[in-house]
């Protein structure tokens, strides 16, 4: 490990690229993020407040998705104002402690949306396999429980993967094809041995992947069974319709990560690693709420009211 001249962490600086070689798509690009931050600011502070201010969405599964609708809101927010900083100035560099306070917040979010999305799947399970037990699994108590736990890793994970780039030393200013500080920006631009981070981002990263994932496969699983011993249809239609906003946000949210980190370097041009990341990083958070929103009728109830609502006072 090779601990970092403080006075060069302080006043070295990283060149975000972005879509740079792109110069005629910039305006456009711009434009297009901006709607798109636009909506996911709309869209998951929109199901914030129709969850708390609805006492018929005061319920477990809707405490998860409040919680998923504020995470969302904060890791593109984390994001997208640097994207579209560097789209209309010339100067895209950013100091690395800035970078690294970057890394650092948006961490937090990405790995408690892991373990929130696991624990919505634990929530379905429960709710379709012990629905006389649903109460006592799900008590508010619990759900609190669950949360806590949910932030506290977040903060951990990215405790200590930041840890492990501050030990990391950078020898010149570099620059980077990204629009986004991500844990490969600070490897690439190290001088250092990177054997020690490397080990700490395989570690937690994986560790952080496998546990959720096997926690929703597994829960998923003991649903499908109960689901298909059910000898209703209309009762199959319910079972399922609970779970596929889930299972669509869960779909699209590991395939994107599936995706862009296990395809080999070697077939995975910049291009398509950045518009990847652009897909996790921005347009998920758009889509989470009109996931939810469109295929759940509860909360479409709540929006249309609150738009009637507005009209009577217009």
């Amino acid at each position: 490990m090779v601990s970092p001249d403080k006075n060069q962490s302080t006043t070295m600086m990283f060149i975000l690229l972005g879509f740079s070689e792109y110069p005629e798509l910039q305006v456009p690009l711009f434009l297009l993020f901006l709607t798109i931050y636009t909506v996911t600011v709309v869209g998951n502070v929109g199901m914030i407040v129709v969850i708390m201010i609805n006492p018929k969405l005061h319920t477990s599964m809707y405490f998860f998705l409040k919680h998923l609708s504020f995470v969302d809101f904060c890791y593109s927010t984390i994001t997208t104002p640097k994207l579209l900083e560097n789209l209309v100035v010339e100067d895209r560099s950013i100091s690395i402690n800035a970078c690294i306070t970057q890394f650092f917040i948006g961490v937090i979010f990405a790995m408690t949306e892991m373990v929130i999305l696991a624990v919505m799947a634990y929530d379905r399970f429960v709710a379709i396999c012990y629905p006389l037990l649903y109460m006592v699994f799900m008590s508010p108590q619990h759900c609190a429980l669950f949360m806590t736990v949910a932030y506290t890793w977040g903060i951990i994970s990215s405790t200590v993967l930041s840890y492990s780039i501050l030990v990391l030393s950078f020898c010149e200013t570099k620059v980077i094809n990204n629009f986004v500080c991500e844990y490969n920006v600070f490897l690439s631009a190290s001088c250092s041995d990177k054997h020690f981070s490397e080990i700490i981002l395989f570690i937690f990263v994986n560790l952080n992947a496998f546990c959720t994932l096997i926690i929703i496969l597994t829960s998923y699983l003991f649903i499908f069974v109960t689901i298909f011993k059910m000898h209703s249809d209309s009762g199959r239609y319910k079972a399922f319709s609970t779970c596929s906003s889930h299972l669509m946000a869960v779909a699209i949210f590991y395939g994107t990560i599936i995706f862009l980190y296990c395809i080999p370097k070697s077939k995975n041009s910049s291009l398509i690693f950045k518009v990847g990341s652009v897909f996790y990083t921005i347009v998920i958070p758009m889509l989470n709420p009109f996931i939810y929103s469109l295929r759940n009728n509860d909360v479409k109830e709540s929006f249309r009211k609150i738009m009637d609502h507005k009209t009577l006072y217009q």
